[in-house]
């Protein structure tokens, strides 16, 4: 398999494997006019295998986004075909409409312009809980 390198864009790196596609579709990659490309199942010494995804522009990311799905993700600046930054990715103590509260009794499900807010209420379990009903984030993985 083939796959080019990039001049100026994005390599998120260390995806667990799977998880990719969580990624692509929170980060609304499909909306981007440039190249994307997922290599999923890659051979990892580190990880035994991961998932990959290069971006063929310098976009901004939602760096919470990738933290939630998958924290200890590197992401990978490349500007003029070099690697200028690097960045270990951890997992955010707030998420703010990146998910949405599943409760139908919450505040968020009558109220639309209310924001999505989740904190981060046990990091050794990874669990978010909605600041307004407390109920628990449930779509983790999609």
């Amino acid at each position: 398999m083939n796959i080019d390198s990039i001049t100026n864009g994005i390599v998120i790196d260390h995806i667990s494997a799977g998880r990719g596609m969580r990624l692509y579709e929170l980060l609304e990659l499909d909306k981007l006019d440039c190249s994307v490309a997922i290599i999923k199942n890659v051979v990892s010494k580190k990880l035994g295998k991961k998932d990959i995804i290069k971006i063929d522009a310098d976009i901004s990311l939602n760096m919470d986004v990738i933290g939630y799905v998958d924290p200890g993700v590197t992401v990978n600046i490349i500007r003029n075909g070099s690697l200028e930054e690097k960045r270990r990715i951890d997992k955010p103590a707030i998420l703010r409409n990146v998910i949405k509260c599943r409760n139908p009794r919450c505040i968020t499900s009558t109220e639309q312009e209310l924001d999505h807010i989740f904190k981060l209420t046990d990091a050794q379990k990874d669990i978010y809980r909605c600041v307004y009903c407390e109920a628990k984030a449930t779509d983790r993985e999609g």
